[in-house]
C-alpha cells in the first residue's frame, strides 16, 4: 500500500552523508528529520497503538533510537479505479464522474464542487478488525448541528468487528429495521453533483472507505422519485419526467394486483371497461397464472442482469418470447396475464432506484398473495383492501435516521417543500436553503 518512489527517496536521504552529519548536530532530531522529508506528510506520535494503526493503513514508521517519539510518514498509495459515471445514475448531458472506492478521492470530488470554508469532513474508524475509515460530510450553518452530533455519537457507540459490505453494512447498523419494512431507509448516490446538492440543502453525507456511494441523511420517500437528469433538462420536461416516474411507481405496485382483483370480482369493474377482462379469466386459476408470470419475469430479469453483456439483451428477448409462447400453448398462462406482467415489469424498470423497485416488488407479491388467499373464502375484495392498508402502514412506519418522517413533506404536510419535490422549478427559484427552514 506504499508509494515505492517515496520509500526510495526516504532510504536515499537517510543513507546520505549530509543527513547523518546534520542529525548528529541537531538539537531536536525528530524536528530535523521532519524538515528534511519535506516531500511527505509527517506526524509525531509516542503511542504504540496509534503508530500500529497507521502502519496497518499504509503509512510507514521511522523509529529513532534514544527518542520517545516516532515519525509517521504518509506514503500511502491505494489501488483504485478511475473516476467513471455510475451505471445506475446515468445522464445524457450532465457530468460523467462518479464516486470510487477511495475515500480521499470522493472527498476531493465534493470539495471541487463546493469551495465553501464551512464544508467539514469528520473522520472516524469503525470495526475492531477492519478499522474502516468513515467520514461525515456537512456544511456548517446549513445543516442541523444536533443531527450531526447524534450521528457522531451513534458511530462512536457502534460495536462491530468489520463493515463487510461497506456503506450498506453501516446503514443497517445505524437504522435497524424488521422484516416488515422492505422500503429503503436511506438514500444512496454515486454522483458527486447529487451529493453536493444535498449538502447545500442542509443534508448530511456519510461515506465509507471502499464504498463508491454516499449515504444521504435524513431520508424520505420523495428522494427516490428524483433523478439528476431532471435538472439537465428544461423545467417543463423535468416536471413531466418526475410525474412519469411517480406513475411508474404506482403501476408497478397496483397494476397486477388490481388486474387479479377484477378477474376475481368482475362486478367491481366499471361497465365501459368490462371488455378488458375476458370471461375465461373469471376463475381462481388466474391466481396461478399471475404468480407464474411474476416469478417468470423475475427469473428473466435476474438471469439477464447477471449474464455476460454480449448475451444479456438477446437472452432476455429471445428467451422471453419463446417461453411465453410455450407457456400459453401449455395453458400455464394466457396473453392478458403476460401483457399485464410485462407492463408491470416495464413500469418497475422506470423506477430509477433499484432498492425502491425491489421493495415495491415485495409489496406487489404480498398484495397478490393476500388477494388470492381471500379468494378461496370468496372475499377477494376484502383481501385486496386489507393488503393495501397493511402496505400503506408498512410504508408510513418505515424507520429512518433520527426522528424524521418517511413521508415528509407529505406527512407532516409542508406544501412548499412538497411542491419543490414534485415540480422542477427554474434554477433561480430553487437556490439551496438550510434544511430546518423547510421543516
Amino acid at each position: 500500500m506504499c508509494d515505492l518512489q517515496t520509500i526510495q527517496w526516504l532510504f536515499a536521504d537517510i543513507e546520505a552523508t549530509n543527513f547523518q552529519t546534520g542529525a548528529q548536530n541537531a538539537s531536536s532530531l525528530p524536528q530535523y528529520v521532519k524538515d528534511q522529508f519535506f516531500y511527505a506528510q509527517i506526524a509525531f506520535s509516542n503511542s504504540p497503538k496509534e503508530m500500529l494503526d497507521n502502519l496497518l493503513c499504509g503509512p510507514c514508521l521511522l523509529i529513532l533510537d534514544g527518542y520517545e517519539q516516532g515519525l509517521i510518514i504518509d506514503t500511502r498509495q491505494y489501488p483504485s479505479r478511475g473516476v467513471e459515471e455510475p451505471d445506475t445514475e446515468r445522464v445524457i448531458q450532465g457530468a460523467k464522474d462518479g464516486f470510487t472506492e477511495t475515500l480521499l478521492t470522493n472527498c476531493n470530488l465534493i470539495r471541487r464542487r463546493l469551495r465553501y470554508p464551512g464544508l467539514t469532513f469528520s473522520l472516524s474508524k469503525i470495526g475492531t478488525l477492519s478499522n474502516t475509515d468513515v467520514a461525515i460530510a456537512y456544511l456548517e450553518k446549513q445543516c442541523d448541528s444536533k443531527l450531526v452530533k447524534e450521528l457522531q455519537n451513534k458511530l462512536n457507540s457502534l460495536q462491530t468487528a468489520t463493515l463487510t459490505m461497506g456503506i450498506h453494512s453501516l446503514q443497517e447498523l445505524l437504522i435497524k429495521k424488521s422484516m416488515l419494512h422492505p422500503m429503503p431507509s436511506a438514500f444512496l448516490t454515486a454522483r458527486p453533483d447529487v451529493a453536493c446538492s444535498y449538502l447545500a440543502e442542509g443534508y448530511i453525507l456519510l461515506m465509507v472507505d471502499t464504498s463508491p456511494f454516499a449515504l444521504v441523511l435524513p431520508c424520505h420517500l420523495f428522494q427516490f422519485l428524483q433523478n439528476p437528469e431532471d435538472y439537465y433538462k428544461s423545467p417543463p420536461v423535468g416536471t413531466y419526467t418526475r410525474f412519469v416516474r411517480l406513475l411508474c411507481l404506482l403501476l408497478s405496485l397496483f397494476l397486477m394486483p388490481t388486474f387479479l382483483l377484477f378477474c376475481l370480482e368482475p362486478g367491481w369493474l366499471p361497465s365501459f371497461l368490462q371488455g378488458l377482462i375476458p370471461e375465461t379469466l373469471h376463475s381462481t386459476a388466474i391466481i396461478i397464472y399471475v404468480l407464474f408470470v411474476e416469478l417468470g419475469l423475475d427469473l428473466f430479469k435476474y438471469a439477464s442482469a447477471h449474464s455476460a453483456n454480449a448475451y444479456s439483451g438477446a437472452f432476455a428477448i429471445i428467451g422471453g418470447l419463446l417461453l411465453s409462447d410455450m407457456a400459453i400453448s401449455l395453458q400455464w398462462t394466457n396473453e392478458e396475464v403476460i401483457f399485464y406482467g410485462a407492463a408491470t415489469l416495464l413500469a418497475s424498470l422506470g423506477i430509477t432506484s433499484v432498492e425502491l423497485a425491489d421493495a415495491i416488488k415485495l409489496y406487489r407479491l404480498f398484495l397478490i398473495l393476500v388477494t388470492g388467499l381471500f379468494a378461496f373464502l370468496h372475499l377477494p375484495g376484502v383481501g385486496y383492501l386489507l393488503g393495501v392498508v397493511l402496505t400503506l402502514i408498512s410504508i408510513i412506519t418505515t424507520p429512518v435516521f433520527s426522528r424524521n418522517k418517511y413521508l415528509w413533506p407529505l406527512y407532516p404536510l409542508h406544501p412548499k417543500a412538497l411542491g419543490r419535490l414534485l415540480f422542477r422549478y427554474p434554477t433561480n427559484k430553487i437556490q439551496p436553503q438550510p434544511l430546518d427552514k423547510h421543516r
